[in-house]
């Protein structure tokens, strides 16, 4: 009886797709409003993410932390966006897409505040947990209101803009960070928060979340806005609510039910692709370039600018090639470019212990820090949360989106803590590991990760559909 259902529904599926879709591929005012108020939270992160780089030396001589000490409070922010993913995805789907960028708002103010007042470790630390309990929150909601908003073939360029507006955080505190107080930065960390919590007011929530609700009017209205006063709504919200339909029967499914065989490729996808973004380093060399630099003997205020100076147009890479290459291709080179810039730091790093070629080390060590980033930025940065945002139907978009999310911030925040210690062990190992990761990332997305480029979210449900059973067959 239910593979009846899913037949009848993915006919219904290839009747709207072969509609008219001039409707639901204009670009309005309102769609480009609702992206730039959604990320503008990730901004905030973005600073979040580079802060211990640029406050690093302020923050330890005027506080007095050891490195035990500055390193918890570099973890703490993403540890506490594992707590906050944990509440994410019930959160959106009970208040909806913008309520929960309001509580994520007002939980990052409150801990920049903290921070940028802080007299001793424990407000800093109350302010660095109380600010990542909100990041957890909008690392999730941001990229699914995005993708559920936008028409589909820009869906992949809006959403990834959630990338560029992290890196522009990174670019001003690396930029500004030589030069401007910690307590500065951190004011700076909460004014993007201040304009989302404004500008929330003047955008739309998400059809797709209106539907799940059951508030059809409301729906309609949204998709108005979203697609121009004058369009013609019927193919998209008649789709929508075909999907809604489809996966309404499980709408109270449990934490158990994501583990269903029906469910198991798209999990393995979304914390597959989660783990190896972590664990492949990249949070640890955002947080801490500087020492990376000074370990190696290069300059940090150099360093340091010159990331904040490229952060920005080597995102934008990303954006213009994601929805005209597509997310494998992207994904494929951001490993590959990842795997050889950690194995070729690896040797620097060795040189420099056998004490050849000193005079190599330095260069060698910023131009791989240069390209690690830049190739991350282009497919692994921004990627995996498209993908997640793109992958999961509604039913289960609530205790997915939040295992994804607890996967991903509980492994930074490993990354993140271990890797100062990781670093004075072994300088060459630690990223030779991380290029062994990276180089493992590879067979993963080879073989899993499928492409959803020029798909509609009902589209890409509709083919996800058989895949379980596509790949016990191979």
């Amino acid at each position: 009886m239910l593979d009846e259902e899913e037949r009848s529904i993915e006919e219904g599926l290839l009747k709207l797709k072969n509609q008219n879709d001039d409707s639901d591929c204009r670009i309005t005012a309102c769609v480009i409003l609702s992206t730039v108020v959604a990320v503008c939270g990730t901004f905030s992160f973005g600073v979040a993410l580079g802060y211990t780089s640029g406050a690093e030396i302020g923050m330890v001589e005027e506080l007095s932390l050891s490195i035990s000490e500055f390193s918890a409070f570099g973890s703490l922010a993403t540890l506490g966006a594992a707590i906050g993913a944990l509440f994410s995805g019930k959160m959106a789907i009970i208040i909806g897409r913008k309520g929960t960028m309001w509580v994520s708002d007002i939980l990052c103010i409150t801990g920049w505040l903290s921070i940028a007042f802080a007299k001793d470790v424990m407000w800093l630390n109350i302010g660095r947990i109380s600010s990542g309990i909100g990041f957890g929150l909008i690392s999730y909601v941001v990229p699914v209101y995005i993708a559920e908003v936008t028409p589909k073939h820009v869906r992949g360029t809006f959403t990834f803009s959630n990338q560029l507006l992290q890196n522009s955080g990174l670019a001003l505190v690396y930029f500004c960070g030589n030069f401007i107080n910690w307590r500065m930065l951190a004011i700076f960390g909460a004014l993007p928060c201040v304009i989302q919590a404004i500008g929330l007011s003047f955008v739309p929530e998400s059809p797709r979340w209106l539907a799940k609700v059951g508030t059809e009017k409301e729906l309609e209205n949204s998709l108005l806005r979203l697609r121009g006063r004058d369009a013609d709504i019927s193919r998209e919200a008649s789709e929508i609510q075909v999907m809604t339909k489809m996966v309404e029967n499980d709408s109270k499914s449990s934490f158990c039910d994501l583990f269903q065989r029906k469910y198991r490729y798209t999990l393995v996808v979304g914390v597959g692709l989660m783990l190896i973004q972590q664990f492949s380093g990249s949070s640890a060399v955002i947080s801490y370039a500087s020492i990376i630099f000074r370990k190696a003997g290069f300059s940090v205020a150099i360093g340091t600018t010159m990331l904040g100076l490229f952060m920005i147009p080597k995102t934008m890479i990303g954006v213009i090639l994601v929805d005209k290459w597509g997310r494998r291709p992207l994904l494929l080179t951001s490993a590959s470019g990842m795997s050889i810039t950690c194995m070729l730091l690896g040797v620097a790093f060795t040189l420099q212990k056998m004490q050849l070629l000193p005079e190599l080390t330095p260069i060698l060590t910023f131009i791989c820090i240069m390209l690690y980033i830049a190739t991350y930025a282009v497919g692994l940065g921004g990627l995996p949360w498209v993908i997640m945002s793109e992958i999961f139907p509604i039913n289960i978009k609530v205790t997915a989106g939040s295992l994804v999310t607890l996967a991903s911030f509980s492994s930074s925040s490993i990354v993140t803590y271990a890797f100062n210690f990781l670093f004075e062990w072994s300088t060459q190992g630690t990223f030779f590991i991380f290029g062994a990761i990276s180089g493992a990332a590879l067979l993963f997305i080879w073989f899993f990760v499928p492409e959803t480029k020029g798909l509609s979210l009902e589209e890409i449900q509709a083919s996800l559909i058989h895949q379980p059973d596509q790949i016990n067959q191979t």
